[in-house]
């Protein structure tokens, strides 16, 4: 079991950089792959990043990938991510999630995550 609480979410003007972290509870952190995701008003939940629970391979979706990092640091139970050249078009609430499946399939699908944290809203102004 696990919990999530993602942090670092905020109002930043477009171009500018915000970096989100989620902090997990629990002694099996380092096990999960972990995830983020975002769902913007009237959207379904969209993939944004994955992390192996080794560090690889690493996982964008195509609308991020160049602009975004994701990190983890598996000494402080924690992931990143790292959002640069912010556009309008990212406002959403972003989740974290955890995978407890070392090898998965769909990856980018919601329901191949086990816990969630509740999120943290993104806010870009044009």
């Amino acid at each position: 079991q696990v919990q999530l609480v993602e942090s670092g979410g905020g109002l930043v003007q477009a171009g500018g950089s915000l970096r989100l972290s989620c902090a997990a509870s629990g002694r099996s952190f380092s096990r999960y792959a972990m995830g983020w995701f975002r769902q913007a008003p009237g959207k379904e939940r969209e993939f944004v990043s994955r992390i192996s629970r080794s560090g690889a391979p690493i996982n964008y979706a195509d609308s991020v990938k160049g602009r975004f990092t994701i990190s983890r640091d598996n000494a402080k139970n924690t992931v990143y991510l790292q959002m640069n050249s912010l556009k309008p078009e990212d406002t959403a609430v972003y989740y974290c999630a955890a995978d407890t499946a070392d090898q998965v399939v769909a990856y980018t699908r919601v329901y191949r995550y086990d816990y969630w944290g509740q999120g943290t809203q993104v806010t870009v102004s044009s």
